[in-house]
């Protein structure tokens, strides 16, 4: 099996990568959180382990000023301790909850949007969503991959989007939706 796929539009590379997402040499990495910004286990517990206390206290503060990030919406912590100076904390749907394509479309668009706001040249997202809360990873990668494409042939100063998935069968399900849509952008 490839362990990673990638396509150009514009300016941009859309790349598919096997990889521990904290390990990653990027400007950003995406956090699948949770409205009240704990970061307890998968995505959000090994980027914490990683990066350390600080990220937890910038989460922890951002939800006192402003409460709960609503579902589909993303705010931005520095990276602590991680190689990425980031980290965007992007609040994925509960499956079951309803709409969750519209919400995960909306997490993806506003962590490309903060990205684009803080000049982040690379930024590295996992399968939002797919863990803990449940969400089909065929539908992650049906929701995720044309919200970035769209996104990037729209023009963006980003120049590497990554998905970073973490076993075999999600960056399969991930490739083969890339390879269905890549064409019609």
């Amino acid at each position: 099996m490839v362990n990673s796929m990638q396509i150009k539009i514009g300016g941009t590379l859309i790349e598919l990568i096997r990889e521990d997402i904290t390990e990653l040499n990027v400007d950003c990495i995406v956090n699948a959180a949770n409205s009240l910004l704990k970061m307890g286990g998968g995505v959000a517990g090994a980027i914490r382990r990683k990066g350390g206390q600080k990220i937890q206290d910038e989460c922890d503060e951002i939800v006192a000023k402003n409460g709960p990030v609503p579902v589909g919406g993303a705010v931005i912590t520095g990276g602590g301790n991680l190689k990425a100076k980031y980290v965007i904390h992007a609040v994925g749907p509960v499956y079951g909850e309803g709409d969750e394509e519209r919400k995960l479309r909306e997490a993806t668009l506003n962590s490309l949007k903060i990205a684009e706001q803080h000049n982040i040249s690379s930024i590295a997202f996992p399968a939002i969503s797919t863990g803990a809360f449940g969400l089909p990873k065929r539908v992650c990668a049906e929701t995720m991959i044309p919200a970035a494409l769209s996104y990037v042939k729209s023009g963006t100063r980003i120049k590497r989007v990554i998905f970073c998935l973490y076993d075999e069968e999600t960056l399969r399900i991930f490739r083969e939706t890339l390879e269905k849509l890549k064409d019609d952008y």
